[in-house]
């Protein structure tokens, strides 16, 4: 992977945590740094399973592939925010 693609790769990554945090309902009790740890992994491992299945050769902007990017993604932040949601009490 080359400079550029790791650039883009953290870009993409910044956006789809967000945006995978804005489809789950509530509050989440992680950080936005923790929030971009997981857009990067997820924009990351959705780009994989993209091109295990074939889409990685589209023209222009394959939705199919943010689709799956954004729903690792908020996977990701549920799964983060129940580990660390317990660590951390509430706010009263």
């Amino acid at each position: 992977m080359t400079i550029s693609g790791i650039i883009s790769a953290v870009v993409i990554g910044v956006a789809v945590g967000l945006l995978g945090r804005l489809v789950l309902p509530g509050r989440q009790h992680i950080g936005v740094l923790w929030t971009l740890v997981v857009g990067v992994a997820a924009a990351l491992v959705g780009s994989l399973v993209a091109s295990l299945f074939g889409l990685e050769g589209t023209r222009g902007v394959d939705w199919t592939e943010c689709l799956i990017q954004i729903v690792l993604a908020a996977l990701g932040v549920a799964a983060l925010d129940r580990v660390l949601g317990h660590v951390r009490p509430p706010p009263h």
